[in-house]
């Protein structure tokens, strides 16, 4: 009677799972189309929407960030913090060696847009709601610390794909400027030390912070206003969509579950390693000789297509 009992309950926790990532996923269109509609009909331009990015970037991310670090510190906490950077060391060294071999036989100007979207992916801005949203602030926490060396190789190996390495002194004061490279190290600290902030500066952070998830997925709208569905329909952008989309997170998947890691480990590093490519990929094509147009293409059909993978890979790794 027990057993039975207990997988009723279990049923229904599953259900109730699928019914709170359903609402999740209606509730994030729901924001990418009014990001859509707000481009469509004007009332955002593109200075606008530039200024939104930068919002979101250096204020509502950081509060974000600091505020996924306001829990209780404990070795287990540290155990799988220390977890999760490992996961997302070798995810971007293999990102990084997938860059330089699968795109050999493209002509260079794409080649590069290619490789730098293959190494750099969006999980930097749109990673942490989505994180959140499935996971919880745990989740939001474990994506955190996912994406601190994301951001050290998009300022070394990445931004090379397009220009020479940066000098070391350049490196380190890249990295240790990002306004998220500081959150983390504040909220880290903040963990550890276990310090208790001002309430009025904690209801400050926690209330910008709950603005991130709206604006984030906004902007994505935005940038989805501009899509060219025929400019679209090319086999490299097909191609590439599929790597970032599918591949890169199914090698992932399927060690973390053949290794039985924990599932929210598991759960945060792949759903992150299934973002669609950065904005900054053609922010960079632009400024350094790429085929901008090509970039844009890149982040654009790969965000669109990214509004049916991220519900399935949700779904798979809620079950």
């Amino acid at each position: 009677m027990y057993n039975k009992y207990r997988t009723i309950m279990n049923g229904q926790k599953e259900a109730d799972k699928m019914q709170q990532l359903i609402n999740l996923q209606f509730t994030m269109f729901s924001m990418i189309a009014a990001g859509v509609i707000l481009k469509k009909i004007g009332i955002i331009g593109e200075e606008g929407q530039k200024n939104l990015t930068d919002l979101v970037i250096y204020l509502i991310l950081p509060c974000n960030i600091i505020k996924s670090f306001m829990v209780e510190f404990s070795t287990n906490i540290l155990v799988t913090f220390a977890g999760v950077l490992i996961i997302s060391v070798l995810i971007q060294i293999g990102c990084t060696i997938l860059g330089h071999v699968l795109y050999n036989r493209i002509e260079l100007p794409k080649k590069k847009c290619l490789q730098y979207g293959t190494i750099c992916s969006n999980a930097g801005f749109l990673g942490n709601p989505v994180a959140e949203g499935v996971f919880g602030t745990m989740g939001l926490t474990l994506a955190s610390i996912y994406l601190i060396p994301q951001r050290i190789v998009m300022w070394s190996a990445g931004i090379s794909v397009f220009t020479e390495s940066p000098d070391k002194k350049t490196l380190v004061k890249k990295v240790l400027t990002h306004p998220c490279i500081i959150a983390c190290i504040a909220g880290i600290l903040l963990m550890v030390s276990q310090y208790k902030l001002p309430g009025f500066l904690v209801s400050s952070i926690q209330t910008l912070s709950n603005c991130n998830t709206a604006l984030s997925m906004m902007v994505i709208g935005m940038i989805l206003a501009d899509i060219n569905i025929k400019q679209m329909l090319d086999w490299k952008v097909c191609y590439y969509t599929v790597i970032r989309l599918i591949l890169i997170p199914l090698v992932i998947y399927i060690p973390c579950r053949i290794l039985n890691l924990d599932p929210l480990v598991t759960g945060v590093c792949v759903l992150l390693a299934a973002m669609p490519a950065g904005a900054t990929t053609s922010i960079l094509a632009s400024k350094y000789n790429g085929d901008a147009a090509f970039a844009t293409n890149l982040v654009i059909f790969s965000t669109l297509v990214s509004l049916i993978t991220t519900p399935v890979w949700s779904a798979i790794l809620l079950v």
